[in-house]
């Protein structure tokens, strides 16, 4: 009998694939080659043998179709046959693994939600302690000279200006810019003196002039300048203004005019004013 691989050289590669699913190997060849004897009574006779059969299927030998089928394989049976009479040789290959846990998914989405808070806030630098707040004009200046005619005495020299600005100031969200004088009338005289009050009067009316750079309430839009004025005659002595979010340096300038139709009572003249930044 011939021999298979006889001085050749048998390679095996082994492949696997994770993903996709394949078909696994299940081969089955059947070769022979040579001369077989049959001895029947007196009968002696040799046949020749010389086949290859590449996996064997199972075939239906019922000729009858309306019976139920027979299914023999028959290309195995022969190459069984073939190895028992030692004329055939058999190869077989079978591999076999576990198929995926779960089914394979070659693309995967994963949405990441992020999420985070930035809380409100409103900021003005306002110096380093209170001092820095407390506005002195000093004398307020009349005329006291004893040439002056009666209807110019006690008349303010001139106006008292204050200029202040901070180079920090701002909100992170719409926000209200609001300015309050705790007197309408101004700064007020503390101290207690009768006048004519034809002729004189205890107050100086001032203004207050806010300005920075910002945006409206709602807007998004690039800073253009801003400004809140609360005049010398405004009845309530406050103003307010909405504002989106904003950041920039702030001017606050106050202007006492000149009070030249009245004499001023001699004494301390004080007010405040309240500047408010509040996030809406």
């Amino acid at each position: 009998m011939k021999k298979i691989l006889t001085g050749a050289i048998a390679a095996i590669a082994l492949v696997g694939v994770a993903s996709p699913a394949a078909a696994q190997t299940n081969q089955r060849h059947y070769a022979g080659t040579g001369t077989v004897n049959v001895n029947v009574g007196p009968i002696n006779f040799s046949a020749p043998v010389n086949y290859t059969i590449t996996n064997p299927q199972p075939v239906n030998i019922n000729p009858f179709p309306f019976l139920p089928p027979v299914n023999v394989n028959v290309g195995q049976a022969l190459g069984e046959a073939g190895i028992a009479l030692q004329v055939g040789t058999r190869y077989t290959a079978v591999a076999d693994a576990p198929s995926d846990s779960e089914t394979a998914t070659p693309t995967v989405n994963v949405e990441f939600s992020l999420s985070g808070s930035v809380n409100k806030d409103c900021s003005f630098y306002a110096g380093n302690n209170g001092s820095a707040t407390q506005i002195d004009f000093g004398v307020i200046g009349v005329r006291t000279g004893n040439n002056e005619n009666v209807n110019n005495a006690f008349e303010m020299v001139g106006p008292a200006v204050a200029n202040i600005e901070t180079l920090t100031a701002g909100c992170n969200f719409n926000n209200e810019v609001k300015i309050a004088k705790n007197n309408p009338l101004g700064l007020v005289n503390q101290d207690s003196s009768g006048y004519d009050n034809l002729q004189f009067q205890n107050n100086i009316p001032y203004a207050v002039t806010a300005a920075w750079t910002g945006v409206a309430k709602d807007v998004v839009a690039n800073g253009s300048p801003q400004s809140l004025v609360v005049t010398s005659t405004d009845a309530d002595g406050e103003g307010t203004i909405e504002q989106g979010a904003w950041r920039s340096a702030m001017t606050i300038n106050f202007t006492a005019p000149a009070v030249t139709s009245k004499g001023l009572v001699a004494g301390n003249y004080t007010g405040t004013t309240t500047l408010t930044l509040q996030a809406l």
